[in-house]
């Protein structure tokens, strides 16, 4: 008796329903992060940045997002409009990935990494932007890519076909957003006050905490069924994260003589952004090493961008930029076929080719996401002011530009 391989398996349905709704978490917790680090003037207009995301993000995914990543271009740059509007797909059909989930599982949870990527972007250029430029920013920049590194990657697209490997986004959500947040700081310039204190320390670990919850969702639910590498990846990331949060922790206690909490929080988004290309490709004692460098490798990018004096505000380049292209380099070393078969194996286990081509895809979307976003954000300007006014800025955005206050003052 032949079985039947495209069956649908109710529970692999089931976690993938919980991990789109963890990804879903991660938006809220973006926001909280970023909103207890910014001005206390310009919380509101910080975190609705992330908040329109979640809703206009969805109209696009809609309309064509989803289809312009996984339908038809195979080989390609970019996919078609065959499934526009969820053409073709009912409650009944399973996704062709491995034909055990619904496709409309599969459409809500990447929906939710294309609402969080473009939002990453927005700590960079906290409170310098115009609400009505980001909303152009926010359109035409997933349209123009993430779209396509979505579809190169993971939708059958040319560095698929080529070989590159990203099992949650190290190149197609953090390297891109990465490097463009840093083009927009180039773009936009310092802020007037560059000393500003974050409003919120309590806040930011909210959000940090939601962050680090919701990525187990993020990596542990790329595998897109329950099976050990599920195990696998959703273990490498809890470690990863943990040991990069002790690593940044340590150098920067040494270094400035006191343990920063702040430090400490940023130093576990580091490490869950650096293994996040990795989880489901690397064996669990890599992960302790990945963790590790990453706390100090982002630690002194972050460093560096002082020196340069870059005013990427809440460090987007430092922790998701550095992390995204240090921890797809390290999945082109440590990738092993004999933990995930349909992966790779890298540097160490003699795929010096597949570590070239890891070298070449990250380098590739960095670049095209700096680029593309700085000659944007020209072309944004002509139509609308992308920089507030100076007297906008000193105000705070949150009243100049929202008509909002986070706090009552006069409540104690």
């Amino acid at each position: 008796m032949l079985l039947n391989v495209n069956t649908l398996d109710t529970g692999s349905t089931a976690f993938m329903l919980l991990a789109t709704s963890l990804v879903m978490l991660m938006t809220p917790g973006l926001a909280f992060f970023y909103g207890g680090l910014a001005t206390k003037r310009n919380i509101l207009a910080i975190m609705i940045q992330s908040f329109v995301s979640l809703g206009w993000t969805t109209v696009l995914w809609v309309f064509f997002g989803y289809s312009l990543c996984f339908s038809g271009g195979e080989g390609g740059i970019i996919g078609n409009f065959d499934k526009a509007f969820l053409n073709g797909i009912s409650i009944d059909t399973l996704w062709a990935g491995n034909g055990k989930i619904p496709e409309i599982v599969f459409f809500a949870y990447q929906m939710m990494f294309a609402i969080i990527t473009p939002a990453l972007i927005t700590g960079a250029f906290v409170n310098r932007v115009t609400f009505k430029s980001y909303f152009i920013f926010l359109t035409v920049w997933q349209i123009l890519v993430y779209y396509p590194f979505v579809h190169m990657i993971w939708g059958g697209g040319i560095l698929a076909q080529w070989g590159v490997l990203d099992f949650a986004g190290g190149i197609v959500v953090h390297a891109t957003a990465g490097f463009a947040a840093l083009a927009s700081v180039f773009y936009v310039g310092a802020r007037v006050d560059k000393n500003s204190t974050p409003n919120s320390i309590p806040l930011v670990a909210i959000g940090s905490g939601l962050l680090w919850f919701g990525w187990y969702g993020f990596n542990a639910g790329s595998e897109c069924q329950v099976d050990s590498i599920t195990s696998l990846a959703f273990l490498n990331t809890d470690i990863a994260a943990s040991f990069a949060t002790m690593s940044w922790l340590a150098v920067e206690w040494i270094r400035e003589r006191k343990p920063k909490f702040v430090g400490l929080l940023t130093g576990s988004i580091a490490g869950l952004a650096t293994i996040t290309p990795c989880a489901g490709f690397v064996p669990l004692w890599a992960s302790p090493i990945i963790g590790t460098a990453a706390g100090l490798v982002c630690y002194m990018a972050v460093q560096f961008k002082n020196k340069m004096k870059w005013d990427d505000a809440l460090d987007v380049w430092g922790v998701h930029g550095v992390g995204g292209v240090f921890g797809t380099i390290l999945l082109g070393v440590f990738a092993s076929k004999a933990v995930n078969a349909a992966g790779a194996d890298g540097l160490i286990y003699g795929g010096g080719m597949f570590f070239v081509k890891e070298l070449v895809a990250v380098a590739l979307a960095s670049a095209y996401g700096f680029v593309f976003t700085y000659l944007m954000l020209i072309i944004i300007n002509k139509i609308t002011p992308v920089k507030v006014s100076a007297a906008e800025e000193q105000m705070g955005l949150d009243n100049s530009i929202h008509g909002e206050k986070a706090y009552d003052d006069g409540v104690v």
